[in-house]
Order: structure tokens, then sequence, then C-alpha cells
């Protein structure tokens, strides 16, 4: 018997869902510079991973009724490695970064990996040859939020990063039944004008289609400033909106994105947010589809306050683990929907301060590119560090036969 912490379930069904649908997370940090020390840059990164129990274990799945458990681990030197590149500039980069996801990682063995290329020509905001450190992290390690706070541990900020509780996952029945009440109670604040209600599904595009062809990274970078409107995520929005209905012409009249979104509370999971659907609003001004868009993603946080949610996610966290691993058996991903959340993904987190740094060279930017799935082949990542937001986009060739074109489409709206 192997004695660790057991997982969550919300965590295990990313686990286990990674086998049908990829979901490794890949967190980019650009360097001005090149490390001094090779080695010793490289071993402070490995030493910082020991000390950190989040990021020096593993996964034992042993049982087919019983969760997967973290236990221990040894941080080994292919944890941290540096790639040759086929060419030295930024441009190249981007294109290892996209190759980096048909090597999925098995948490069983390894729970992340940095990858390391240097050095790098032409990197935004760089004043010479700079160094990119991308983390590699399965979801079920973490969320994007939590996943930024482990890369900027490894990468010198002084925050630990928070442990996560032991689930304590109670009675599922009692679970249930409290869950369903809360529901009704949700239902009620609904019709009685307390709470809205979802934007609701939308009509597939083509950037729903499954993910076929090339795929392809880019990444725009602005300072904060540049970026009008209440916030840089609804800013953002706002711009994928313009680019997107320009890309997809008159059949875009009626637009929808998803944006992961932290649920409020102390996580009780690696993984703590849901995702929000917000109307696009293409035919709308971009002042008033400001309101529209920043309407929906608060509406979307008042849902998340609502008690029925935490209930929902307790009753979640208690389902047996024989009966979630069925359901994660049934799950079916060449299954094609008449319907979709979104047209696309949008997620953004703010990364702090650009206070991190490898082997003596300061971060100049940080950017993602959320994975692509059976039923979305173009998504956009917002990550701001500093001062410097990145706007990136990944797509597949089935979505965007020309990505630069669309970059232009999205970098004029920005």
């Amino acid at each position: 018997m192997v004695s660790g912490r057991r997982m969550a379930a919300v965590d295990a069904q990313f686990c286990w869902m990674s086998a049908k649908v990829p979901n490794d997370q890949f967190l980019l940090y650009a360097f001005d510079g090149e490390p001094a020390d090779v080695g010793h840059a490289i071993e402070e990164v490995r030493r910082r991973a020991r000390a950190c129990p989040d990021l020096a274990m593993r996964v034992s799945d042993g049982s087919r009724l019983a969760y997967p458990v973290w236990v221990p681990a040894v941080v080994g030197p292919d944890w941290v490695v540096r790639h040759d590149l086929d060419g030295p500039n930024w441009t190249d980069c981007l294109a290892a970064v996209v190759g980096l996801a048909d090597d999925q990682l098995d948490v069983r063995l390894m729970p992340w990996r940095l990858h390391l290329f240097f050095p790098v020509l032409g990197i935004p905001g760089a004043s010479g040859p700079g160094s990119v450190a991308v983390m590699q992290v399965p979801h079920a390690l973490a969320d994007g939020v939590r996943a930024s706070k482990m890369a900027a541990w490894l990468l010198g900020r002084a925050t630990p990063v928070p442990r996560v509780p032991t689930p304590r996952p109670g009675f599922f029945p009692r679970r249930v039944i409290d869950a369903a009440r809360a529901h009704r109670r949700m239902s009620r604040d609904v019709r009685e004008g307390l709470l809205v209600t979802g934007t609701g599904s939308r009509v597939p595009q083509r950037t729903n289609a499954r993910p076929d062809g090339a795929r392809s990274v880019r990444t725009l970078v602005r300072h904060r400033s540049e970026l009008a409107g209440p916030t840089v995520t609804v800013a953002v929005l706002v711009a994928v909106s313009t680019a997107l209905s320009r890309l997809l012409g008159e059949s875009a009249e009626s637009l929808g994105a998803e944006v992961p979104t932290g649920k409020p509370g102390m996580p009780q999971a690696h993984n703590h947010f849901g995702n929000v659907g917000v109307g696009l609003y293409p035919a709308l001004e971009p002042d008033l589809r400001a309101e529209r868009i920043s309407a929906d993603l608060a509406n979307g946080r008042r849902r998340f306050a609502h008690p029925a949610t935490a209930a929902a996610d307790r009753a979640f966290a208690a389902v047996p683990a024989a009966l979630l691993r069925w359901g994660v058996s049934r799950f079916d991903p060449d299954a094609r929907s008449p319907l979709v959340g979104g047209n696309t993904v949008v997620s953004s987190v703010d990364r702090g301060a650009a206070d991190l740094s490898f082997g003596g060279a300061r971060v100049v930017l940080t950017a993602g590119y959320p994975a692509l799935s059976p039923m979305m082949s173009l998504t956009h990542g917002v990550h701001g560090i500093g001062d410097t937001v990145a706007v990136s986009v990944h797509a597949a060739e089935s979505a965007v036969t020309d990505v630069d074109a669309y970059v232009r489409l999205l970098d004029a709206a920005l």
C-alpha cells in the first residue's frame, strides 16, 4: 500500500480524462539575457523544486476502486531539460513550443517539466539574445492560477506554493441531497431576479471543428496602458470579438467565448475554477460591447459565489472513485455536439510582478497557449507580468487557414 495524499475528485477527473483529451498546460516565460553559468541556473531550479512538496511528488494510481494518491518523488535531471532550436529566432522558439504538446507527461512518472531554450533572438522587450523557459503542467497538478504560482516559485519568487488540504469527501448521498436543495434555491433566486442565468449555448463555428492540420501559436505584446477597457480581460475579449467576427464573416452574428474563471473560497483541490460563458456581441460598438461582456463576467462570478455552486462541488468531491472512473471511460472524444458553450476560449491570468529571473536574466514577458480540444480548435491566452501583457493565439489549420492573417486582425483590434 502506497502512503500519500488522496487526489481530489476534480483533479482525478482531469488525470483520467487526459488519456482521451490531452490537457497539459504550457506556461512560457521569456528573459532578457542568457545564464552566465548554465549548470548552476538549472540546478537552482531543481533545488527550489525539491524545497516545495507540491513540486516534488508524483501520482500513484494502483487501484481501480480508489482515487489516485500523490506520493513523494525525487526531482530528477530530466525534469529540467534544455533543447536545441532549429533556428535562433523567437518565431523558431514558438514553433518548438507547439511541438512540446506532442509529448504529454505521465503524472505517475513526472508531474511537471521545465523546457529551456537559449539563445533566442528577437524576444519582445529583450535587449539582445535571451532565454525562454516553458513549464509543462498536466491539469491534474494545477489549474492556470496554481500552475503560475508553481512556475513563479521555480523562477525565484519568494512566495511559497500554497498547500491544498487532503480531501474529506463526506457521505455521497447526503451531499447530493444538499446540492439538490441548493440548486432549487438558485432556481428560485433566478425567478426572483436575484441572479442571472448564463448566456446559453452557441451554434458551432469552424473554430469548433475538430483540430486538424498544422497547429500554430503566436503572441502579441502590449503595455497594460495600451489596452482600453475596464479590465485587461474585457479589453482583449472586445478585440477578439472584432477579429473573430471578421475571420468568420456572416456566420458570426452570435458569437460567444468560454472564459476560465477562479471560484471563490479556499481551494479544496488543485483545480479551483469553472468556465463562464460570455457573449462577444460583434454587432455592438466597442464601448457597449465592453459593458455587456463585463456584465456577463460579473454575473458568472455571482453564480460561482452562490451556495449552489459550492454544494455541487462538494457533491462531486464525494463521488466514489469507481463511479467517476466509469463515467470518464464512457466519454467519447469523437462525439460531436450540436451546441457549444463558446466559439473560442479566452484564458486570462495575471502572473504578478516582474520579479522572476533565470540564471540572472530578468523576465520580460510571460505567455500561455490554452490547449485545443475535440470541440475547440482556436484558443487565446492573456497573461500579464509587471506592466507587460501577452495576448496569444493557439490555432489549428482546420479553424484558421492563415494564422498570421488572423493575428493581424487581432493586432489591429487591440
